[in-house]
Order: structure tokens, then C-alpha cells, then sequence
């Protein structure tokens, strides 16, 4: 038998520790990126977000094609992320 026996907490990591940042959220179907302004266990919140459809070189400074959405923010689940960091200006 397998049994947990103490759980630490460590501030300043996971999804909450990147809000005011830019981010990219790698989901199940899409690419999203934008300013992350709120994180909460269902959803993460982006401000000025966009669709990115072509990453392009990782290295490179923009996204080869990241399209803006039609609102200044947007809700992505948090259920459907499968790796997520600091994103491109």
C-alpha cells in the first residue's frame, strides 16, 4: 500500500504565480495567449487574447499567427490546458 504522508504547499508556482504576465496555454484544441489577469480552479482569465494558430521559432519575439479575439478578455478552462508558461509580448 501507497500512502501520502505530508503534502507541502509551495507558494509562488502553477498558474496564479504568472498573473500580470503574458502567457501561452497549450489546451486540448487550441493555443491561446494573452495577458493572464485571473486564475481561479475552473478558469483562467486573458486579457487582450488571441487564437494562436502558428507558433512559428519558439525564439522568435512574436507568434508567426496569432489572431486577437473580438473582446478585451477572454475565459479558457482550466480542465482543458495540457502545459501552459510565460508567453510573447
Amino acid at each position: 500500500m501507497k500512502k501520502l504522508i505530508e503534502v507541502t504547499e509551495v507558494e509562488g508556482e502553477g498558474l496564479g504565480s504568472l498573473v500580470g504576465e503574458q502567457v501561452l496555454l497549450f489546451g486540448i484544441n487550441y493555443i491561446y495567449a494573452g495577458k493572464l489577469v485571473g486564475v481561479n480552479t475552473d478558469f483562467v482569465k486573458l486579457e487582450d487574447p488571441k487564437i494562436v494558430y502558428e507558433t512559428g521559432v519558439f525564439r522568435s519575439p512574436e507568434y508567426k499567427d496569432a489572431q486577437l479575439l473580438h473582446t478585451k478578455e477572454w475565459y479558457v478552462r482550466v480542465s482543458s490546458l495540457e502545459s501552459y508558461g510565460r508567453g510573447k509580448q
